[in-house]
């Protein structure tokens, strides 16, 4: 199977090329091992665990109706007979009809949001029962955080041509584009004022960029809103532009300023899923090329910095091809996350205060040992998605 993103990454990068396939090969062997056949869902995690006899194994725990969802928007694109091996012996259709059986005990939005989308992407008959579990939910008026209004939209904008939603997707819309601070290119963690204290509520994190721009730009390409695309442009700009060295995506911004907070930890899933996906979807949709970008980050998986010492020798590989997972993040193992409410405390008053101390003495180059499915899902959705070829 290939599509065009992959077929550009192999014009540009053949060893980037051959990563993108190991790792859609992983997806594919690790998420049946984060399946849990009697309750027909996924695990929230495989975590590494210490047994009392000292080895070392993953553990499943929890369960996540959101990590099921984004599993079924991924897969869905793998051949039916794949897909299959993925959920039980369903299809991405079958078990997003599953999903949406199970809405009426759905109580949060992203999660209902998410079920709707995957219907609306599978083409499942009760689409209509989906959405109107998500506007039940949806209360207008009320602040969101902003990945659960952009999932609304994203929803909405997937079910335009199945089912009229032109007025809540209109309200979505606004909502999204209204949230940001002075019309500036980077989205707040919420929509408004109540649910993030005052003291952060400058602080955003790189999903609350990510996904409102993907939804902007799926909106677009739903149908012309070129103001849409604009701000999904804009905000892709911006963390393009703050990218690091290493191609690292960094993890919180000041939405005030359009500058970073706090870099660290830095997520495998953003690496080579969550902002290939949003960027690639936005160029498609007729916005920049951001490809370059895709690949610096995307090579970041093999070539950690963090996690690289000054021979050249790395500590640990994020990509365990041999336990079916990647590892989840590398971070600076600091106490109670010390260094973020530093600087989100600081930045609060003094918007680009950097603290620089704390980066020698908190470095970044602990490893955390767990791996969930939606990063996974978004991996299939990544490279998968988009024109066939």
């Amino acid at each position: 199977m290939t599509t065009a993103r992959l077929e550009a990454l192999a014009r540009e990068d053949l060893p980037l090329h051959a990563l993108a396939e190991r790792l859609l090969a992983l997806a594919e062997a690790g998420l049946p091992e984060m399946y849990l056949p009697g309750a027909e869902t996924f695990v929230f995690t495989r975590a590494a665990a210490v047994a009392p006899d000292g080895t070392r194994r993953l553990e499943r725990r929890g369960t996540s109706t959101r990590y099921a969802a984004i599993t079924a928007l991924g897969a869905r694109f793998l051949p039916e007979e794949r897909q299959r091996a993925l959920f039980g012996g369903r299809s991405a259709e079958e078990f997003a009809g599953l999903l949406v059986e199970r809405l009426p005990g759905v109580e949060n939005l992203g999660d209902a949001a998410l079920i709707a989308w995957a219907a609306a992407e599978t083409g499942h008959a009760k689409l209509s029962d989906a959405l109107a579990r998500v506007a039940t939910l949806d209360v207008p008026g009320q602040p969101r955080y902003t990945v659960e209004a952009a999932w609304v939209l994203s929803a909405l904008a997937a079910a335009r041509d199945a089912v009229d939603v032109e007025d809540r997707l209109a309200a979505a819309r606004d909502r999204l584009l209204a949230s940001r601070t002075a019309g500036g290119p980077l989205f707040p963690h919420a929509t408004g004022p109540g649910l993030v204290p005052g003291y952060r509520a400058h602080v955003a994190c790189f999903a609350d960029q990510t996904y409102p721009l993907q939804a902007l730009a799926r909106l677009h390409a739903s149908g012309d809103d070129l103001e849409a695309l604009g701000a999904a442009d804009a905000c892709a700009t911006r963390i393009c532009d703050l990218q690091g060295d290493g191609g690292q995506w960094w993890w919180h911004y000041d939405a005030r300023t359009g500058g970073v907070v706090e870099g660290y930890p830095v997520y495998s899933v953003h690496q080579h899923a969550m902002a290939p996906t949003a960027l690639f979807d936005l160029a498609e949709a007729g916005g920049t090329d951001f490809g370059a970008a895709i690949r610096r980050g995307l090579r970041w998986m093999t070539d950690v910095p963090e996690t690289t010492g000054p021979d050249g020798t790395r500590r640990e590989p994020m990509i365990r091809d041999n336990l079916g997972v990647t590892w989840r993040k590398v971070y600076r193992g600091d106490p109670l996350k010390a260094v973020r409410a530093a600087r989100g405390l600081t930045t609060r008053v003094v918007p680009r205060a950097r603290l620089a101390p704390l980066d020698r003495i908190f470095r970044p180059d602990a490893v955390d040992r767990e791996c969930r499915p939606y990063e996974f899902g978004w991996l299939l959705f990544a490279w998968l998605g988009g024109p066939r070829r």
